[in-house]
């Protein structure tokens, strides 16, 4: 679940990794400074619209882990950021992106953001006694 204080922190350490500060950040994925202000503050939520203008302008950075937390900060070939659940960043070597799925569980839901800002869920059938 999408946490709003979880997501700012994450914000945070994104504008911080490409030096940026919230006016130059709001500038670049096309908001308004107030907005950034607002969500930083706490005031307002992130909405599709925003978490998608991210993805827009940083196509590098993991959307999943932007939403919740886990996995890898950057999603290309290289050097990647590895996130723990304690807030620590450790760069790390890899050869090619992986999902951060690594559990020994059913899929409960996929969604799917397009660049227009809709997206698709799908969820699996409901297996029959």
């Amino acid at each position: 679940m999408l946490t709003t204080a979880d997501f700012i922190k994450r914000l945070e350490q994104l504008m911080e990794h490409y030096e940026l500060n919230a006016s130059l950040f709001a500038d670049k994925i096309g908001v308004q400074r107030s907005g950034i202000s607002h969500l930083l503050s706490g005031r307002n939520k992130p909405s599709l619209d925003f978490v998608m203008k991210i993805s827009e302008e940083f196509p590098e950075v993991n959307l999943y882990w932007l939403l919740k937390g886990e996995g890898t900060f950057l999603n290309t070939a290289g050097t990647e950021i590895e996130v723990s659940h304690n807030n620590t960043t450790e760069p790390k070597h890899t050869k090619s992106p992986t999902l951060p799925i690594s559990r020994n569980t059913a899929i409960e839901k996929i969604v799917i953001f397009y660049q227009d800002g809709s997206f698709s869920d799908y969820q699996p059938l409901a297996e029959k006694p």
